[in-house]
């Protein structure tokens, strides 16, 4: 029978200063045949990005859902989120009242997927190799608080921060921190393709076609030695064209389960279903959507041009008309479950309104109607993407403002095209490194952004930043966290659009399904299993 559970969140945004060991292993036995998950996820290797699967480079939901698997990393994300706990770490903690030395001691015993040690060294080397390769992605600069990584013995790695830094425990559960054996990757050079080595909880292999992998095969990692219980041997991932595509294999038995990204069609169609052996999980997402501006493009280089776009964006009737209730309209960078959030937009614009907006672009100046071309991926964030720039293009012509036309291109292509500054205007998803506040301004605003803005506000990055991180309580931050989004909704480098419900579906036969992914849509896979309750 189709049943629909609601898993409730975790409260997120609240931090601890000091964190303690926390024990248990990896569990758990074999499990019978693999288990099935589709996706649409696509994982291509090209000229422009030859190591999708490398830690130091990879910096988008789906391969990190590959790394996470693999590659262990000193602290994690618990079942249900929450505070980051020791993962290949015994014990991890600030070891100064001001947030700037940072200790962890390693587990006894580590070992890398093929029985090498793991020492202190391999952290080490590790973490400083992602800060000296630094990147197109922008991934390193989520270590960009670190000064030096210093190792005593073989267990203990001590971080020296260069500025005091709450959300420290969180940077180390991302799979930038993942701990990599210096026998498979080079110091100073990027390791093309597929391969991935670690001492997560699965070993992967891929099946490979036309440079983009077409199968995943999770095996559990006899070596593994951390506090996840891992419920299943086995999990296959394969990734498919089309959210379509993906839904017949599961409703044919092909797969087990689908997560992201499914269309709101499918998710409605699933949600009303009275009978079928086939159940959905809706979980809180903090999944967000946002208009991103090359701001030295001379189409967007006024402020008084983005000001008027913010203006006469109508959020309400775009989530209507493509997501009914499986998102909500934002009206700022950062999610309204997050501690530190303010309705930015909201408050300095209101309600759309083509008779302010036409003052903003008269008061500066500008001719209108404005021309302009907005950006999105065909291909990565599902294919109700293309309806929703269709809105956005109408909302915005409807005012005689502007002159929208809108692009679509395929991920591997999108990517590099808005790396290399080719697009004025393009959409984009976030979702997030951890649930914090800071995780949805920083990597937009800091240096270093990882969407190569040139956009640079000097209050942000010298002061405001790092006040909020000063903050042990998430709380005493929101005075610096809320003058940011101010800034932020003033001078217009992004627009918010929208934030996301998540959503799972799996046959009647999977369990742990609830808990296969987290609020920042990190897949659980070891949750998993046939038949046996979790």
């Amino acid at each position: 029978m189709n049943r629909k559970t609601l898993v409730m969140p975790a409260v997120v945004g609240l931090l601890a200063p000091v964190l303690a060991a926390c024990g248990g292993s990896a569990s758990g036995g074999d499990s019978g045949d693999a288990i099935v998950v589709g996706t649409t996820d696509q994982f291509t290797a090209s000229k422009e990005a030859p190591a999708p699967f490398d830690p130091a480079y990879a910096y988008d939901v789906g391969t990190w859902n590959v790394l996470r698997q693999t590659v262990q990393t000193l602290m994690v994300q618990p079942r249900g989120d929450g505070q980051p706990q020791p993962e290949a770490a015994e014990k991890c903690g600030f070891s100064d009242s001001g947030n700037e030395r940072y200790s962890c001691t390693l587990r006894e015993g580590l070992e890398f997927s093929n029985g090498d040690a793991i020492t202190a060294k391999d952290v080490k080397f590790s973490i400083d190799r992602a800060r000296a390769i630094k990147a197109d992605s922008g991934v390193f600069a989520l270590l960009s608080t670190i000064d030096t990584v210093e190792t005593r013995g073989d267990r203990e790695v001590i971080f020296h921060l260069n500025s005091a830094d709450a959300t420290f425990p969180f940077k180390l559960s991302t799979p930038v921190a993942g701990i990599v054996n210096p026998k498979d990757y080079e110091k100073n050079k990027l390791r093309d393709g597929f391969s991935v080595d670690g001492s997560g909880p699965y070993t992967v292999e891929t099946e490979v076609k036309d440079d983009t992998v077409v199968k995943a095969v999770f095996t559990k990692n006899s070596h593994y030695k951390g506090q996840l219980k891992i419920k299943n041997s086995k999990v296959e991932m394969r990734s498919y064209e089309s959210a379509a595509t993906m839904g017949t294999a599961l409703e044919k038995g092909d797969i087990d389960l689908m997560t992201r990204s499914m269309t709101p069609a499918q998710i409605t169609k699933l949600d009303n279903a009275s009978g079928g052996n086939i159940n959905l999980n809706e979980m809180p997402g903090l999944e967000i959507r946002y208009l991103a501006f090359n701001t030295d493009s001379p189409s967007v280089k006024s402020t008084a041009v983005r000001q008027a776009m913010a203006q006469l964006i109508n959020r309400g009737e775009l989530v209507a008309k493509v997501y009914g209730s499986q998102a909500e309209p934002l009206y700022s960078m950062v999610p309204a479950t997050i501690t530190g959030h303010s309705n930015a937009f909201f408050n300095k614009y209101g309600d759309p309104s083509v008779s302010r907006a036409r003052t903003l672009l008269t008061k500066a100046g500008i001719t209108t109607p404005v021309k302009v071309t907005l950006h999105y991926t065909t291909d990565h964030y599902g294919t109700v993407t293309a309806q929703e720039f269709d809105i956005l293009k109408k909302q915005l012509n409807a005012s005689g403002l502007f002159d929208v036309t809108t692009q679509g291109t395929s991920w591997d292509k999108f990517v590099p095209a808005e790396r290399a500054g080719k697009y004025d205007v393009w959409g984009m998803g976030w979702f997030p490194d951890f649930p914090d506040a800071d995780n949805y301004l920083a990597p937009f605003l800091d240096k270093d952004n990882f969407l190569k803005s040139p956009y640079s506000n000097g209050d942000i990055i010298n002061n405001l930043i790092p006040a909020s991180r000063r903050e042990a309580d998430r709380l005493s931050a929101s005075k610096s966290l809320t003058t940011i989004q101010d800034i932020v909704a003033k001078d217009v480098p992004l627009i918010p659009l929208w934030q996301g419900k998540q959503y799972i579906a799996a046959r009647d036969n999977i369990t742990g399904s609830e808990w296969a992914l987290n609020s920042s849509s990190t897949l659980q896979l070891w949750e998993l299993s046939r038949g046996v309750s979790g």
